[in-house]
């Protein structure tokens, strides 16, 4: 009993407190997503969204519930979680490496500061943008329902826009909030916590589909198990890493000697773990739901609706879009997160040298290696991602099911699980306790 982790977890009284605290926010979190935004017939709107078939009406909004844990569907205050927010995020990040004149700003002493003030800021503008495309699309329901809306016109567009702006910006400060006092980031904690909310409906409508004859039982328990083989490759995948043995010299300082030692660079496969997929979803949130919020019959409306036929979370261009904004993200954060020009000039400063490789080459190898590295694992992810998609239209299984238990929902899953973990176990070791595992969870070298 004394080595079981779990036990472990509750014995440690700051460990303690991170997960009773996590699990508190999560739980403000989905409540919020339950409470339907003021002028909302909430029992009508549960009869329409249940009414629509499997076109990209049905595909879209099982798309935004993706994220948001079933909020988007009850028209809820939390009904845009995160996303605005790492839309916002995206678009600082690359106008950081775009304009220099930022990134200086943001590398001097308070420039994250004002980084974090700024993203913000713009998800604020974002917030209201969205917002009131939700209202559009809200009024768009009520004429093919009546009564959907128990009040119209500016007076509901204001409640809502400042509603649904207020409960996003809630949402960000839940996420920073676990972040800084629980455990794992706040940010993935939260879309985590809404995927996980919406499995077990997502399990019993399959297991409606069956009794009812439209999805068959074998092609059912293939597509099972085919999940299950996809947690294991993700799992291996996230485990795997290149390792880059580093040799210091023997310094002479006084009379004490410094160095004389080997060490490692540890690099993943894929450094950027999930964010890739996070950041490729937030990308097309965004059009996607301005292109069917605003579509209609006449001029600019017709295009959008163009667009957001085009833009079916289930049609080959959003897709092949989508495997894109993967591989460019997954270089993109990297190259941000992990410079090699940076770790190349530490090495040289602390006398260290990569065997094999001249002083003046070690950042060209780095990077040579870095490269080597994302590209395998971004199509990797990629492929895990639209996999499941492709299960889907071939075995016909209901579109929610197929958002809620695909290559998406998976990757961002197991890579969160396993993040926590890391972090939980790095607090049990720091208090004297075994992990998961007695030697801690050790990656595969490569």
């Amino acid at each position: 009993m004394a080595n079981n982790a779990v036990v472990n977890m509750f014995r440690v009284k700051e460990l303690r407190s991170k997960l009773f605290f996590t699990l508190f926010i999560l739980a403000v979190f989905r409540l919020g997503s339950v409470l339907t935004i003021p002028g909302i017939n909430a029992t009508l709107l549960a009869q329409y969204f249940e009414s629509l078939g499997n076109g990209a009406e049905s595909a879209f909004a099982s798309y935004m519930d993706f994220f948001a844990g079933g909020a988007f569907e009850r028209f809820s205050v939390f009904m845009l979680g995160v996303m605005p927010y790492i839309s916002t995020q995206i678009i600082l990040q690359l106008a950081l490496v775009i304009f220099p004149s930022l990134k200086r700003i943001a590398q001097e002493e308070g420039g994250q500061q004002k980084v974090q003030s700024w993203t913000r800021i713009g998800t604020i503008f974002v917030c209201l943008i969205q917002s009131y495309v939700v209202t559009v699309y809200a009024d768009s329901i009520s004429q093919a329902v009546p009564g959907v809306l128990v009040f119209s016109g500016w007076k509901f567009n204001l409640i809502a826009m400042l509603t649904v702006t207020t409960g996003s910006m809630i949402t960000v400060w839940i996420g920073d909030q676990i972040t800084a006092h629980g455990v794992g980031n706040g940010i993935s904690m939260i879309i985590l916590a809404g995927i996980v909310a919406r499995m077990p409906s997502a399990i019993y409508e399959l297991g409606k589909a069956v009794s009812a004859g439209t999805v068959n039982l074998v092609f059912a328990i293939i597509a099972l198990l085919f999940y299950i083989v996809i947690i294991g490759l993700i799992v291996y995948e996230q485990s795997g890493e290149r390792k880059i043995r580093v040799n210091f010299a023997k310094r002479v300082v006084g009379r004490k000697q410094y160095g004389g030692m080997d060490t490692y660079i540890p690099l993943k496969i894929n450094p950027s773990g999930v964010i890739p997929i996070i950041f490729a979803s937030a990308f097309l949130t965004f059009p996607l739901q301005l292109a069917n919020g605003l579509s209609g019959d006449t001029g600019i409306r017709r295009w959008l609706g163009s667009v957001s036929q085009a833009l079916n979370p289930l049609g080959w261009l959003y897709n092949v879009i989508e495997v894109l904004l993967i591989v460019f993200f997954a270089y993109f954060y990297t190259q941000v997160t992990l410079n090699p020009t940076e770790i190349a000039r530490n090495i040289r400063e602390n006398g260290g040298s990569i065997p094999g490789i001249r002083t003046d080459k070690t950042e060209e190898y780095l990077q040579k290696v870095v490269n080597r590295l994302i590209l395998p694992g971004s199509l990797y992810l990629a492929v895990i991602a639209i996999l499941p998609t492709i299960i889907q239209l071939v075995f016909n299984f209901p579109q929610s099911i197929s958002m809620l238990m695909g290559g998406t929902s998976l990757l961002i899953i197991v890579g969160v699980v396993l993040d926590t973990m890391a972090q939980v176990e790095a607090l049990l070791k720091m208090h004297h306790h075994d992990g998961f595992t007695k030697k801690g969870l050790k990656p595969r070298n490569l």
